[in-house]
């Protein structure tokens, strides 16, 4: 589809990604264990289109938000798009839920048949011929070896189903295993100002192994955007899953908004949002090729837009290590290692406009 943004190759593969996606694990709605509560279908999809209107090209999902339902509305927003006007779609595959009752845990199952009929199922609810990338949610819980997974992803693609294959939430040692059988084309880690481990050794990883990394969580599930406060927790529907989470009560809470605060006069300096700040830190790391950016109404992606374009000066970098530091949040490396000017945050040349 048509983007001016900036583009990042994925990994080795043939697509070129904008720098932030648009991350639908709110769209599944409430009623499930880790939903957001409530969401409106049609205030979704406005967001949706309009995200792709202000040149993101990319979204990513997965079967397990609001068990189906977040890919039927995606499927639902790419209706009626051509070839040519349609973003790429990345999807997950291996949490499975039990259809009596919803707020159970999903179980974590990698079977080949089971992750051959998770993608049939997932190609029906988006309506898409081929999924762009499928990517293994979190590791097994039944013993099924990490290989004969894999090999089922591969075999997914040589079938024509599926564009490319990655891994979500896998520690070094399950990458090698993967690596081993066929290359891994991307990894999702939760990464964020807050939640940094990933830096310490996956992304490492995948920046040896020219490895794709597209994270989850930039804004810390909504903490680190401007408008976000303790009340808001407390007005936070039953069913939203934030609300039992060890950074939305005292005393994480509570730093992890002074952590917040000590983004503002960055983001006064580049006359942008906290939220933009807070995705552009995670896009600073080599090997990050892009970041999901969830939203739940088109102001909300106006609220992000920005790290899409904007690049940190080193006093940027070294101003929030220092309250990083300074207020203990969080674990893991506080600061990206220096390096020349990115060159591959580019412009994307004319074949690149033209390319889905």
């Amino acid at each position: 589809m048509l983007t001016t943004l900036p583009l990042r190759q994925l990994g080795t593969t043939d697509m070129k990604i904008t720098r932030v996606g648009f991350g639908s694990w709110a769209t599944g709605g409430g009623g499930w264990a880790f939903g957001w509560g409530p969401q409106d279908d049609d205030e979704s999809i406005a967001a949706i289109n309009h995200a792709l209107e202000r040149g993101v090209n990319w979204i990513d999902t997965a079967a397990i938000y609001g068990l189906g339902h977040s890919e039927q509305v995606v499927g639902r927003a790419l209706k009626g798009r051509g070839a040519s006007d349609r973003p790429y779609v990345f999807t997950k595959c291996g949490l499975v839920w039990d259809e009596s009752n919803p707020m159970k845990e999903a179980v974590r199952s990698l079977a080949s048949k089971s992750i051959r009929r998770e993608c049939e199922a997932s190609l029906r609810r988006l309506g898409v011929e081929r999924i762009d990338l499928y990517q293994i949610h979190r590791p097994d819980d039944f013993g099924v070896p990490v290989e004969e997974s894999w090999r089922t992803m591969e075999q997914l693609v040589e079938e024509g189903k599926v564009r490319a294959i990655a891994v979500s939430n896998y520690d070094v040692s399950l990458l090698r295993k993967c690596e081993a059988v066929r290359h891994v084309d991307s990894l999702q880690p939760p990464f964020s100002l807050i939640s940094r481990d990933a830096a310490a050794s996956e992304i490492p990883w995948c920046n040896a192994h020219r490895a794709g990394v597209i994270v989850y969580s930039p804004m810390q599930a909504g903490i680190l955007t401007d408008s976000f406060s303790a009340d808001r927790v407390k007005k936070m529907a039953d069913d939203d899953w934030r609300k039992k989470s060890a950074n939305f009560q005292t005393p994480r809470l509570e730093k992890n908004i002074a952590l917040r605060d000590a983004l503002k006069p960055i983001a006064q300096r580049h006359n942008t949002s906290v939220s933009a700040v807070a995705v552009a830190w995670t896009l600073a790391w080599p090997a990050v090729t892009g970041a999901i950016v969830g939203a739940r109404s088109s102001s909300q992606v106006d609220g992000w837009i920005d790290a899409a374009t904007l690049t940190l000066t080193a006093g940027d970098l070294d101003e929030i290590a220092s309250a990083i530091e300074r207020l203990g949040v969080g674990s893991g490396p506080t600061r990206p290692p220096s390096r020349p000017r990115d060159v591959v945050a580019e412009s994307p040349s004319k074949s690149d406009l033209e390319a889905r």
